[in-house]
């Protein structure tokens, strides 16, 4: 743990008399004794100044704003929320997966970002993914996401470290603090948590430690009954007082690789389980990347996002520099939508063929986010008609932004991404701001809850491509971090920030923030409004993705022009939805409006300082 300088100390100790954090034997008594006093509203608008915080769960909002209340800055309260939601939300997150952290510092401008994404183990072969017994691919369910193999070296707890090293004031210890009273105390199971375990009962029944935390008597929580994390909040605890050395050294680090290698599974399970590769060594290795964000200009807003690895930003950039092009304020809402779904198409065209870790890959970032690239994409789109998809990539190493002969056809990109994750936007009474998006990649992980420890591991592996291809960017290769879709965004106006924005969905996240960016600054709408419109996904295949009330709204019109709209759902759960975003827009006066989403995933909560 890092060592604070006096004024870090004093301030760190008046925030702790503040937190009234007490020991963990404290905490049990005192949750014993006021059983009522767990945040279970959710209010998904707030609007006030001071600071706000915004995330799926009431109980990480509450924790994140009891931070900015007591004095901290947006960086202590994003850890702690997201402890907090480790905690609340384990299906989605938690320190056994990575994820990406976006920092805007008010005194510097500078936006800065870490990259906490999992990495192979080092020991991970090509085939990785193919059957030796069939000598073909794992099928991807459920041999792939609930396995040993699928388990890369995860990076929360370090990019939590390295954050608050750099940019906190509070040190890793007591930031884990609420988090570790609540995981103690217990939260109030709510129709989303008990549904997510039912969709997962069967994975997490073939594994002996997951079936004993997540279905307890045999059966998922009940809603309104209090669950409780003892083992996760001893975990908090002894990381509290040894720092990322209890996670990445020692026992517990060789207890992760038995168990990757190991998986450790109940005798009646038919769920077959693939060996994995991470060993004590990969987890004592790992580093958080600090490096520079991605950065294009949209209407006169400068809007920077997640570099590589990560896809989101040059993605998001991308398309927003070929919608550039076109004045969709002076559209019709159904033809900026068409607009913004060729757009998508273009960019995620590009996204495939160049886009994976760019310590193994070449990636022509610049290239992708040039304007003189994005006009030449642009002559893709034909306000008429959509194109037939998958349409081609460009050609990064030669255009002019002329317009020249239709491209050839395209090849789909694979989507091994799932939808679950979550995202945070917390913003201080300084005005420096956090958007982070953090996941274990499916709900549920891998469905491998680490004995004695309360946490699930990653399945974030399965985001490389099944089959190794030399020329793909995304193949496996030992070290690397697969290509991921998580776009925390922020936007800065006149060099202030004007919103800051991202949201969960897999690869639908590029989507989603792309889309509300649109529905804010080209169709005019309030944010809260941008957040709640319906939304749909175009990711360079033959048909749209899309929520049922927009495909009641705009199918017809879209239709007509030659999209072809298929419900939105996936493979593990009966979700309709697309995204759950949550946003923080700076106002005049400091007025912050938070929003999270009104109806998605159970709604989310928003809270500021000061109310108005």
């Amino acid at each position: 743990m890092r060592i604070r300088t006096p004024l870090a100390a004093a301030t760190s100790a008046g925030l702790l008399a503040a937190l009234a954090v007490v020991s963990p034997t404290a905490v049990a008594d005192d949750a014993a004794q006021q059983p009522a006093a767990r945040p279970t509203a959710k209010k998904p608008t707030a609007i006030g100044t001071g600071g706000a915080v915004t995330t799926v769960d009431p109980e990480a909002t509450a924790a994140g704003l009891k931070v900015l209340k007591a004095g901290g800055n947006a960086v202590d309260a994003a850890v702690a929320a997201a402890a907090t939601l480790g905690v609340t939300e384990p299906y989605s997150a938690g320190i056994g997966g990575g994820g990406y952290f976006v920092y805007y510092d008010a005194k510097s401008g500078k936006v800065r970002t870490l990259d906490g994404r999992e990495t192979a183990p080092r020991k991970m072969p090509q085939d990785a993914f193919i059957d030796p017994a069939t000598g073909k691919p794992y099928p991807f369910t459920p041999d792939l996401v609930t396995s040993g193999v699928s388990v890369g070296t995860p990076g929360t707890l370090a990019t939590w470290d390295k954050a608050l090293a750099n940019w906190g004031t509070l040190s890793l210890a007591d930031a884990l603090a609420p988090a570790t009273r609540v995981a103690t105390r217990g939260f109030v199971v709510d129709e989303t948590f008990r549904q997510q375990t039912l969709d997962n009962e069967e994975r997490f029944r073939a594994f002996k430690d997951t079936k004993k935390l997540f279905l307890p008597k045999g059966d998922a929580p009940k809603v309104g009954s209090v669950f409780r994390n003892p083992e996760l909040a001893a975990t908090y605890d002894s990381i509290a007082l040894h720092g990322t050395d209890a996670f990445y050294r020692g026992p517990l680090a060789r207890l992760m690789s038995s168990v990757v290698r190991n998986p450790r599974t109940t005798k009646n399970t038919d769920l077959p389980t693939p060996k994995g590769y991470l060993t004590p060594r990969d987890l004592r290795d790992y580093k958080v990347r600090s490096q520079k964000a991605t950065r294009t200009t949209y209407r006169g807003h400068d809007v920077y996002g997640m570099a590589p690895s990560s896809s989101g930003g040059t993605t998001v950039g991308e398309a927003l520099n070929i919608l550039e092009r076109y004045d969709l304020s002076a559209m019709t809402t159904e033809q900026a939508l068409h607009h913004y779904l060729e757009a998508s198409a273009l960019a995620f065209a590009d996204r495939g063929k160049y886009v994976g870790d760019p310590a193994f890959v070449d990636v022509p970032v610049k290239k992708l986010l040039d304007d003189t690239f994005a006009a030449e994409r642009a002559c893709g789109i034909n306000p008429a008609k959509a194109a037939t998809k998958p349409v081609a990539a460009g050609d990064v190493s030669s255009y002019d932004g002329v317009c020249g002969p239709a491209t050839a056809k395209g090849t789909t990109d694979t989507d091994t991404e799932n939808i679950s994750t979550t995202n945070m936007t917390v913003t201080d009474k300084w005005g420096n701001v956090v958007e982070y998006t953090l996941t274990i990649e499916q709900t549920g992980g891998s469905g491998m809850v680490v004995p004695g420890h309360g946490f699930l591991l990653n399945n974030e592996l399965t985001d490389f491509s099944t089959v190794y291809d030399a020329a793909d960017p995304n193949r496996i290769q030992p070290g690397k971090r697969p290509r991921s879709s998580m776009s925390p965004t922020i936007v800065l106006k006149d060099g202030k920030p004007f919103l800051a924005l991202g949201s969960p969905g897999g690869s639908t996240i590029i989507t989603t923030v792309l889309q509300v960016l649109v529905n804010r600054i080209d169709l005019g709408m309030t944010i809260q409004d941008a957040i709640a419109a319906p939304r749909a996904s175009q990711r360079n295949t033959a048909s749209v993705t899309a929520e049922p009330d927009f495909i009641t709204l705009y199918g017809p019109a879209l239709t007509a022009l030659g999209h072809t709209l298929a419900p939105a759902g996936d493979a593990f759960t009966s979700a309709s939805e697309i995204g759950a975003a949550t946003a923080i827009e700076f106002g005049p006066r400091k007025r912050l409006t938070a929003v999270a989403e009104p109806e998605r995933r159970g709604t989310g909560s928003a809270a500021v300082v000061s109310p108005r």
